[in-house]
């Protein structure tokens, strides 16, 4: 019997779309079920074929090593216009497959019997077929059992079109969770910004209201280092900080900002490095780091700051920040000194698994602070 959907050609292709099959990597369970059907039936070729538009393409094939051939009439093209399996006992004398390409080609192909797979809303996608040099024959039985195997396959492709959308649902979801987790975080940034700033501004205040001028200078200095705080997660909120961060673009914004708000020879805070990703969570340290030394910089050295961030090895970042003053004092230790700033520096820079260095600037007078660190490291001890 002629199939009704033979002159729903358009929408059989549609529905062969949508289950994505076409040219897709071995399945290990339509190889199995080839393997098995040329076994039952004792046919050195058993193939699954979907029919396209103007080719046949063989999803699993035992027995003939072909991707693909032309639609042409007689085997699986006329298996899908079938609502039962269509054998044809010898090709080459039947006159609806004899000038088939496997009928005339090397192939030799003499008997094919083949059980449309069928979806639930009728369409038939392809076949499930055997095939043999010799003509033979089949029994009603053996027929019934190839249509069962035809089932057990297109079930097994019902499944993976179901488990596909499945999956797309699940990321679907972890997508639109991630948008919200962003969009809180965002929200979380700016009422952070914002209390940073009210804390900065009202520091500032206090020490333009302070009598004392000691009391003054250190709740300005405090102010300093909330409005430093402010400025890097500022930066950390405009790059959308998640996974990794581009460390260079990130560190040529922040020392724009800082060359604003410091006072040096040339009116900016120079900058120079590598094209660098480091994990989100090491931005605001290495931020802060940037900060207060450029702040020291300015307020102890003298000359132009020069920021750089270089690949000394394979897999290592180093962190510069250098000046062109006097220099530092001889009995000069970092981890001893007194003043928070330098204290806050050692401790960031040991949080991000870093070495602080320090010495003279290369090639010219002044002071080089260096944060050598791993640039693969993900995370903060």
């Amino acid at each position: 019997m002629t199939d009704p959907t033979m002159d729903r050609e358009p929408d059989r292709l549609a529905a062969l779309r949508r289950y994505e099959i076409l040219d897709t990597p071995p399945d290990r369970t339509f190889d199995r079920i080839v393997a098995l059907t040329a076994r039952l039936f004792a046919a050195p070729i058993a193939m699954i074929s979907f029919v396209d538009a103007d080719r046949i393409w063989f999803k699993a094939r035992h027995g003939l090593d072909l991707t693909e051939i032309d639609r042409d009439p007689g085997l699986c093209a006329s298996t899908i216009l079938q609502e039962e399996p269509w054998v044809v006992p010898n090709a080459r004398q039947d006159a609806r497959s004899r000038f088939n390409p496997l009928v005339t080609g090397q192939a030799g192909i003499r008997f094919y019997a083949g059980a449309p797979l069928r979806t639930h809303d009728g369409f038939n996608l392809g076949t499930l077929c055997i095939m043999d040099t010799e003509p033979r024959v089949m029994s009603r039985l053996q027929l019934d059992h190839l249509a069962g195997l035809a089932m057990i396959t297109m079930d097994h492709l019902e499944q993976r079109i179901l488990a596909r959308h499945a999956i797309s649902g699940v990321l679907a979801e972890k997508d639109k969770a991630l948008r919200r987790t962003k969009m809180r975080a965002r929200e979380l940034e700016h009422r952070v910004m914002n209390g940073l700033h009210l804390v900065s501004t009202t520091l500032q205040l206090q020490s333009r209201a302070q009598p004392d001028a000691s009391a003054a200078r250190h709740l300005m200095e405090a102010a300093d280092r909330v409005a430093t705080i402010a400025r890097v997660h500022r930066h950390i909120h405009s790059q959308e900080a998640v996974g990794r961060v581009d460390c260079r673009a990130f560190l040529e914004q922040l020392c724009g900002e800082l060359s604003s708000l410091v006072s040096v020879d040339d009116g900016r805070v120079l900058f120079h490095g590598v094209d660098a990703g480091v994990a989100a969570e090491r931005v605001a340290p290495l931020g802060v780091i940037v900060s207060e030394l450029v702040t020291n910089a300015a307020k102890h050295g003298d000359g132009r700051i020069t920021v750089s961030l270089r690949r000394p090895a394979a897999g290592r970042l180093s962190l510069e920040v250098s000046d062109e003053g006097s220099g530092l004092a001889a009995d000069f230790d970092p981890a001893a000194h007194s003043g928070f700033g330098m204290k806050l520096v050692c401790t960031l820079a040991q949080s991000i698994g870093g070495t602080l260095t320090y010495g003279t600037a290369a090639g010219r007078p002044g002071v080089c602070f260096t944060v050598t660190f791993d640039e693969a490291t993900a995370g903060i001890t």
